[in-house]
This record gives structure tokens, C-alpha cells and sequence, in this order.
């Protein structure tokens, strides 16, 4: 089992489109095997950087709780591991205005591999030897990832999808 969480810009009309007609959101998201300059894949550290950035495994408070909820259902095709979830151009302003405000210090800061594994982030590795794997390091690259892509989004007025596959 492999969850990988992935990004996808959107303009506000295509993303209303996809609300008013779900089927055709795997065309969208799986349209060439080819890596799209509009789609930023974030790995499997999509659920630590949720949890390093609301302080819940699940929950949050949005904006900065967009990586597993937030936005809209796109209908209810599973598109890996449930649902794709669009925001608007609004809400990503609201996201990427977020995120500007949390620094990579302030996330490890944060990290904590005993209360991580207590609360089964996953992919469960938080308490690996970091002399072997990196695991805060493997978080904080995806960190500065994400935040450019949101940043982008936002200076582009786009929308966004945000998918687990």
C-alpha cells in the first residue's frame, strides 16, 4: 500500500466544471503518464506535514488543514484513496497566505517521532535512526515543495486539487 499525496493546479472555471461533472475528474488527473509543471507530488509526507502544520492527525483548523480536508468533495469517484478535494482561487489565497507564515524552524520545531508513531502518521517511520533515514529532513523537503507550489498557485490564481493515489 502506497499513499501519495498530490497537488493539481485548476482554474476556477475547469474546477466548477469538475464540480458539475465529476466523471471527469480522472481525465484530469491521470491525463498522460508524463509529470505535468501544473501538478506537485508531495509523497508520502503528505500526513506528517498535515500534522506538523495543524498539531492533528485528522483534523485542524483550516487553511492549514487542506492536505486532508477542506475544499470540495469532486463528486464521489475514488481517484486512489477516495475522493479529489477542489479549492477555489479564494481559498488557496487563504492557504498560501497560511502558509507564508510557517518557516521550515517552526515545523521542526514541531516534530516529535514518539507523539507522531502514538498518533499513526503515516507512513509510520517518524522514529527511524536518523543517521539511516531522515525522516524530519524527508518532511522538510517536501515542505518547501509544497509551500512554492501553493505560492505559485496563488500568484497565478489558480484553484486546487489535492488527491491521495
Amino acid at each position: 500500500m502506497s499513499m501519495i499525496g498530490n497537488l493539481r493546479l485548476v482554474s476556477d472555471p475547469e474546477l466548477e466544471d469538475l464540480f458539475a461533472g465529476p466523471e471527469q475528474i480522472e481525465d484530469v488527473l491521470y491525463e498522460s503518464d508524463e509529470p505535468s509543471p501544473d501538478e506537485e507530488v508531495i509523497d508520502k509526507a503528505w500526513h506528517g506535514l498535515h500534522y506538523l502544520l495543524t498539531g492533528s492527525a485528522w483534523d485542524g483548523d483550516p487553511p492549514l488543514n487542506f492536505l486532508v480536508s477542506g475544499g470540495r468533495e469532486i463528486g464521489d469517484v475514488d481517484v486512489g484513496y477516495g475522493p479529489a478535494r477542489g479549492f477555489t482561487s479564494a481559498e488557496v489565497a487563504e492557504i498560501s497566505e497560511a502558509l507564508k507564515q510557517v518557516t521550515s524552524d517552526q515545523l521542526r520545531s514541531r516534530f516529535d517521532a514518539k507523539l507522531m508513531m502514538e498518533a499513526q502518521i503515516y507512513p509510520e517511520i517518524w522514529d527511524r535512526d536518523p543517521a539511516e533515514d531522515d525522516a524530519l529532513g524527508y518532511l522538510l523537503e517536501y515542505f518547501e515543495l509544497l509551500k512554492t507550489f501553493v505560492l505559485r498557485a496563488h500568484d497565478e490564481s489558480s484553484g486546487l486539487i489535492v488527491y491521495l493515489n
